[in-house]
């Protein structure tokens, strides 16, 4: 017996049917339109927001500066003092005011030590509401 010769048929080249792809995009079109449009609307509740007046604040005080020199000196609401009377007028200012609020600013030039004197002196007079401005100002502005 001779070697036998099996033929192989050509091979066909795979095609992407179309028609069956477009067929499941509307069916899930379809899905989705028809589940949507069986969802409930979210319901919301009327809310009246309260709302407020600048006049029914009872804080409007704007709190006191005191503001550090480059030559060391301080001011007090704009009116220049020494040193040795911080801590009279800091106590004078929490007996009489029920809310003490201090802001401490400084100049362009003004010295870190001289600053950190003045906030010392605030905590040691117990008044926990001061803040330390970060922009400069002109002296005794």
């Amino acid at each position: 017996m001779e070697g036998t010769k099996i033929k192989v048929p050509a091979r066909k080249k795979a095609r992407i049917e179309i028609i069956p792809l477009i067929d499941v995009i509307f069916f899930l079109l379809a899905t989705f339109v028809l589940f949507t449009l069986s969802l409930n609307r979210i319901q919301s509740l009327p809310v009246e927001l309260p709302s407020s007046n600048p006049t029914d604040s009872k804080n409007k005080e704007e709190p006191t500066t005191i503001q550090v020199s480059a030559d060391g000196s301080l001011f007090w609401n704009k009116e220049p003092i020494d040193m040795g009377e911080l801590p009279g007028r800091i106590a004078a200012y929490k007996s009489s005011t029920d809310d003490p609020k201090i802001l401490i600013a400084g100049d362009e030039k003004a010295h870190f030590g001289p600053t950190v004197q003045v906030l010392d002196e605030v905590r040691k007079a117990g008044i926990y509401k001061f803040s330390v401005e970060t922009r400069t100002r002109q002296t005794g502005k």
